[in-house]
Formats: structure tokens, C-alpha cells, sequence
């Protein structure tokens, strides 16, 4: 369900997503337990007292959202809330997407056909060359090229595709340029291309912001290309991610002799398709079935259910221990509906206790 947003709902939604704990998942969950953000945002603080948070869940006070909204209105952007019709479909095909976003620059880019390509930050001259080039026939062919505004193979990238549309996505807000030597590059996808992010505009990029940033570059394409990673680098995450998110993921192979190369021939022996050049990466787009938005039920007049959460929360903290347990385990073993577990293991979050979480949960909720 979309629907377009007054200035005091979408007021209502930013605050609630910028509440300390609430991250896609707790938001999601608020929101159809609750009905609508303002709901939400009333019932919040006691939610987290009665699951037993120590210190009080405060949402941030309106003029701290006020100032975020002026920030993105003096940089010329646009914030595109998840229930709205503009918000790339892709991306609300999560589950659950994030739920705001801000576009600088051409946000008609976003719903188009796009393909992530990504890889090294130290990345050699061949791999940055295959890059640029990838990029320049996938633009050719009508596709958006989406990157994470990083060294070498991203900047690569987005050099390859700014004639043709390309997406940079940012661990910080819009106005975060990093690294610093991509400023120029920075100016110019604002101009000719479209730079988006989770993030407040004027936020600086923390660590843990950027498995979120990959998430949005994996949300946002149909399908993830690897040029050159080492065994532990961020592009594998984001490989990940896109096989989670059904997302196709290409993997160019290299030389055994090169550490850089050993991350994409890895991706190729887990199922990765080698990708040596565009043709593989359209012959495979054109046999993927296409992606549909997922079916969201907010509704601000929706009312809450009645169920007894305090029970079910505290039935599920004695269930978890530090043994990880999927969320499937814990709905057959207390036999409740699975938004009423989900719902509860949000009031744990949000209580402090989200390393008992199952699943990874923790980190995005």
C-alpha cells in the first residue's frame, strides 16, 4: 500500500526513524502494530520501560527532524519516505526496506533498471579498466550502473557510467564526501547522476553504517557485479545481501596469484555466474523473472491487536540464550502468530537486550 505523506505524517515517520534503536525492522514492526508513526511514537518510550530498558527511549525532539529536513532542502534533495509512490520499488521489495531515503540529484534514476558494480578499494589497473568499461556498455544498453562512491573499482564505475545514469550510494548522508579525492566525482553524479542514502544529509559515515549502504546498493539492482575483492572485503557482503535479496550476483575471475581475485573466484565456486564481459550480464537479467513490490499493510487507521505482548515478550526471553536460534524456532515453540514474535523481539531491542536477538537481528533492527 503507498500513499503520499502530509508534512506532519512524514514529520512523525522521519522522527520515528531516527529514534535511538529503531532501525528497519523495529520500524516496520511499529508500524503495523501500531498503525501509523504518530502512534508509534506515543506508545514508544513506555514500550521500551515495560520490556525493561534501564535508562527512558526519548525520541528526538521535532526541531532536531525540522533541522534534518531544512539541511536536505538547502542541498537541493529529496526525502522519499518507504510508504510513498516515489520510493524505488525495488527497494520496497525488502523485507523490510528502509524506511526513508534521501535522492540529490536525478531520483528518476531509481526506479530504472540498474546493476550494482563493486569491488576493491585498492584495485589494480586492469580491474579498475574492466569496471569502467562494464559500466559504459551496461549504460549503453540502458542500464543504471549503481556503486558505493568508493576508491578504485566504484569510482571506476560511476566514471564509466555518469553519461548513462548512475546511482552512488553513501554509508554518511549526501553531503558526506568520501574519500575526499572523490569531491569532484561527488559534484558531478549530483549533476548528472543521483546520490542517495539512509543517512541524516549532513551525517559523517560511521562503520556501522555501511552494511546498510550495501544493502541499499544490492536493494536497488537487480543484480550485483563483483570486479576484484579479497576474501574478507565489503563487496562480499554485498554479494551476500543480493543473494538474500534474490538478486542475481556476477563474479569476474582473476588470476589465483592475485588476493584480490580470490573473492569473485570464491563467489564462482559457491554459484556466482562468471561474468567476463556484458553479454553475461544481460543473458542472465533477460531470464530473471521480474521483481514485484512486496505487499505492506499499513494503514493509519489500522487499530492495534489485543494480544498480551508483555507475556509473549517475556515467554521469549526465556527462550533465547547466547546459542543462536532462528525466528522460525521461536514462533513454532511459543505457537504465535509470527508479527506478534516478530513485534516482541522488537520491545527486546528496544529494551537493551538485542544480543539475545536470533538471526543477526540485532544489527538491523
Amino acid at each position: 500500500m503507498t500513499r503520499t505523506l502530509s508534512d506532519n505524517e512524514r514529520l512523525a515517520w522521519l522522527r520515528l526513524a531516527r529514534t535511538e534503536t529503531v532501525g528497519p525492522v523495529a520500524f516496520d514492526h511499529l508500524l503495523q502494530r501500531f498503525g501509523s508513526p504518530e502512534r508509534a511514537l506515543i506508545a514508544l518510550p513506555d514500550l521500551a520501560r515495560r520490556a525493561g530498558r534501564a535508562a527512558p527511549l526519548r525520541p528526538p525532539p521535532e526541531d532536531e527532524i525540522l533541522r534534518e529536513l531544512d539541511d536536505g532542502d538547502k542541498l537541493g534533495a529529496r526525502l522519499i519516505c518507504a510508504c510513498e509512490p516515489d520510493f524505488p520499488h525495488r527497494l520496497a521489495s525488502l523485507d523490510p526496506p528502509p524506511p526513508v531515503l534521501w535522492a540529490l540529484g536525478r531520483y528518476e534514476l531509481l526506479p530504472q533498471s540498474s546493476v550494482a558494480v563493486v569491488g576493491a578499494r585498492i584495485a589494480s589497473a586492469a580491474g579498475q579498466r574492466f569496471a569502467r568499461q562494464l559500466a559504459a556498455e551496461l549504460g549503453q544498453h540502458g542500464l543504471v550502473v549503481v556503486s558505493g562512491l568508493a576508491r578504485g573499482v566504484d569510482g571506476a564505475a560511476h566514471e564509466g557510467s555518469l553519461s548513462t545514469g548512475t546511482i552512488a550510494v553513501l554509508g554518511g548522508g549526501i553531503a558526506d564526501i568520501y574519500p575526499p579525492e572523490h569531491a569532484g566525482l561527488h559534484a558531478r553524479i549530483a549533476e548528472a547522476g543521483c546520490i542517495v542514502s539512509e543517512s541524516a544529509p549532513l551525517r559523517r559515515a560511521q562503520a556501522k553504517d555501511f552494511p546498510r549502504r550495501n544493502r541499499i546498493i544490492s536493494g536497488l539492482s537487480l543484480g550485483v557485479v563483483v570486479v576484484e575483492a579479497e576474501l574478507k572485503s565489503g563487496s562480499l557482503i554485498t554479494a551476500r545481501l543480493a543473494a538474500e535479496q534474490g538478486r542475481d550476483v556476477f563474479a569476474v575471475p582473476g588470476s589465483p596469484l592475485d588476493p584480490r581475485a580470490k573473492g569473485p573466484n570464491d563467489l564462482i565456486r559457491q554459484g556466482a555466474i562468471l561474468c567476463e564481459g556484458v553479454e553475461d550480464v544481460l543473458r542472465s537479467l533477460s531470464a530473471s523473472p521480474s521483481m514485484r513490490e512486496r505487499d505492506r499493510a499499513w494503514d493509519p487507521d489500522e487499530a492495534a491487536d489485543d494480544l498480551d505482548h508483555d507475556a509473549l515478550r517475556e515467554r521469549l526471553a526465556a527462550l533465547l540464550s547466547p546459542t543462536p536460534v532462528s525466528r522460525d524456532e521461536l514462533v513454532r515453540a511459543v505457537k504465535a502468530p509470527t508479527s506478534a514474535v516478530m513485534a516482541a523481539l522488537v520491545e527486546l531491542a528496544l529494551a537493551d537486550r538485542a544480543h539475545l536477538l536470533p538471526g543477526g537481528m540485532a544489527a538491523s533492527v
